[in-house]
């Protein structure tokens, strides 16, 4: 086992502990203390250096917390979901962005009063494989890295694999047969490298990693994961209850800034990608602006190639790489649940089968802020939808 594997490996360990009740509790003892000590703590950003990050860091970048009357530190960078977890529990942060299914784990598994109060971004992720796979098929036998079981990667890689003959595999045990895919942990920034070694075949993972692997010449887009679930939410912004009720006005201007920055991003996607880049202001990424661009503002025949290989198969969807628009709709919240209940999941799931949909769509989302925020800035139509109703119908095909 290598060091990375290794630390893989505690990271996904620590994670499981943080999102049980007897874990997250002391944390949410540390966090109830810190309030009292600040009740009118500044706004503290945790984030991973991914593109679903991109309206908190944007907002930052462009003083949108401070227009909207709230005092923001700068945002700070963690390597792993645990420790963005760890420290947003226990109140060291009190924004992050999180992978949507991590949300329902974190709310319905360890209990943490926390609730999604906006999508931070639409698709963005993609299914990346070595050259020699040509099809879903080809990876029968053969091993797939995803970022995290909680991971709509996750989700929609198991459903590819079941619409084509596949069986998932989460506890690999001896050979695999033809019709079994292997499935592993792995942190983002390992993936590509690991690829090239071809320690596995392919992985599912946000971006700009699938881009940094099309630049090294590691490997190809397979499927892109907004192909699959037209319009899907990745990330999402999670907030404490205790803000969200307590601090109502300030809840609001963070969600305000969120959303204009989420605006401000569809309009300028070059220059977002130069503020994310490693070579920004701020620096906060360690990503090149040559695959940052690829994924928020790629070339038009970069779309053209994508429909010819196969990784596009929907072109009448018009889906972005990544497109921005901030309503957490309930529709996609209750298909969520219900294709994590058909998930394998090689972490604690004992409380998804007794979830229902509908009442998770209700319960674990706020929208009262970002309806208000949206209203603000002239309505959904500044976000493309022309009908500017808060409900849509979601389109799932493998």
């Amino acid at each position: 086992m290598n060091a990375s594997t290794s630390k893989t490996r505690r990271d996904l360990l620590k994670l499981a502990g943080l999102f049980s009740l007897g874990g997250a509790l002391p944390l949410l003892s540390s966090f109830s203390q810190r309030v009292h000590a600040e009740p009118n703590a500044p706004l503290r950003i945790g984030y991973l250096p991914i593109t679903d990050a991109t309206p908190l860091l944007v907002a930052h970048n462009n003083g949108y917390f401070e227009e909207a009357g709230v005092v923001a530190e700068k945002p700070v960078m963690v390597r792993s979901w645990a420790q963005l977890i760890e420290s947003f529990l226990a109140g060291q942060v009190n924004v992050v962005h999180l992978l949507t299914p991590m949300t329902i784990w974190g709310r319905y598994g360890s209990q943490a009063p926390a609730k999604v109060v906006a999508w931070n971004h639409m698709s963005g992720s993609a299914i990346t494989v070595g050259h020699d796979i040509q099809s879903v098929q080809d990876l029968g036998g053969k091993t797939v890295a995803v970022p995290f079981w909680y991971s709509i990667h996750n989700v929609m890689l198991q459903h590819l694999l079941r619409a084509n003959g596949l069986k998932p595999v989460t506890r690999r045990r001896g050979k695999l047969a033809d019709d079994e895919v292997a499935l592993v942990i792995m942190a983002p920034a390992d993936m590509p490298p690991a690829l090239v070694s071809q320690r596995i075949a392919g992985f599912t993972v946000a971006e700009p990693f699938n881009a940094a692997a099309e630049t090294l010449g590691a490997g190809r887009i397979l499927r892109f994961t907004g192909d699959m679930w037209r319009e899907h939410a990745c990330c999402v912004t999670f907030m404490h209850e205790h803000d969200l009720e307590n601090r109502p006005e300030w809840s609001q201007g963070v969600v305000d800034a969120l959303v204009k920055a989420q605006l401000w991003t569809l309009e300028n996607r070059d220059e977002t990608a130069r503020i994310l880049s490693s070579e920004g202001a701020n620096r906060y990424t360690p990503h090149s602006y040559e695959n940052l661009v690829k994924v928020l503002n790629p070339a038009p025949e970069a779309r053209q190639a994508y429909i010819d290989s196969g990784a596009i198969q929907h072109p009448d969807w018009n889906d972005k790489r990544i497109d921005f628009q901030p309503y957490p709709f309930p529709s996609y919240t209750e298909e969520l649940v219900k294709l994590l209940q058909n998930t394998q999941i090689d972490a604690d799931r004992g409380f998804l089968d007794a979830l229902d949909p509908a009442w998770v769509a209700q319960d674990l989302v706020d929208d009262r802020f970002v309806k208000a925020a949206i209203d603000k800035i002239g309505g959904l139509q500044r976000f493309g939808l022309e009908n500017n109703r808060y409900t849509r119908n979601e389109s799932i095909q493998a």
